[in-house]
């Protein structure tokens, strides 16, 4: 006697297919709302006195959140903040954020490389890329490193002075 067997292990082929698409979901939200950023904070305690944030970030008002929970556990990291607004808008922000640079580099750069952007934003994605990269081998903890990281940043985002 066969026994059907089910598992929430997205290995099958239908569950493939599934989140295939979710994927292509995630990308698009991410070209649309989304963000790879590398914040340079100055920092008086640190060997350099900066520190380098690699950060990728989702955006979304307090009705969309559900988006946020969706994409949070699809990647299985990251944190969803509330940013709370006092302007002209009717609702708080909500971030999705990924900051550690263990999670970026093996859930969040993997998936984008595999799932290619559509916009601007995989040029961005490119050097947030080599830059996390490079902290994964502890490269910012040098001159040389840091000084390499901050010329890329400074040419992700608008290419925003960064400090």
């Amino acid at each position: 006697m066969k026994r059907a067997i089910t598992s929430d292990n997205v290995s099958g082929a239908d569950n493939q297919q599934e989140r295939l698409a979710y994927g292509q979901w995630i990308v698009g939200f991410t070209d649309g709302e989304g963000c790879f950023t590398i914040s340079i904070i100055k920092n008086k305690t640190t060997r350099f006195g900066i520190q380098i944030f690699p950060e990728f970030v989702i955006t979304q008002g307090a009705k969309s959140i559900l988006a946020l929970k969706k994409i949070q556990k699809f990647f299985k990291c990251g944190s969803i903040v509330l940013n709370k607004r006092y302007d002209n808008h009717n609702e708080h922000l909500y971030r999705y954020c990924v900051r550690s640079v263990t999670e970026l580099s093996t859930v969040i750069i993997p998936f984008f490389s595999k799932n290619k952007l559509q916009t601007n934003k995989k040029n961005d994605f490119l050097i947030f890329k080599k830059v996390v990269s490079l902290m994964v081998r502890k490269k910012h903890l040098a001159e040389k490193g840091k000084e390499k990281i901050l010329v890329l940043a400074s040419r992700m985002n608008r290419k925003k002075k960064r400090i």
